[in-house]
């Protein structure tokens, strides 16, 4: 079989009716593949909306011992 590629117009409905053609299994792994493409774009946007270079390894260890110590000395305190 040759291969190629190809570009097609297709409408939404027109997309719709030949999935509907599909058996099953290959309707569960479009909507499988469907997903991952969703789940990859949600992360890349979170990521993005997180990113700073305000932040280095540095000041996340001095938080981290800061809290670390408090929850020490309250234990202690109990």
């Amino acid at each position: 079989m040759k291969t190629g590629t190809y570009n097609i117009d297709l409408g939404f409905d027109q997309i719709l009716d030949l999935v509907k053609q599909l058996p099953k299994k290959e309707k569960i792994r479009l909507s499988k593949e469907l997903e991952r493409g969703i789940i990859d774009a949600k992360l890349t946007s979170l990521l993005k909306a997180f990113k700073t270079d305000d932040l280095d390894q540095e000041t996340i260890n001095n938080e981290v011992e800061i809290v670390r110590s408090e929850l020490y000395a309250r234990s202690k305190a109990k």
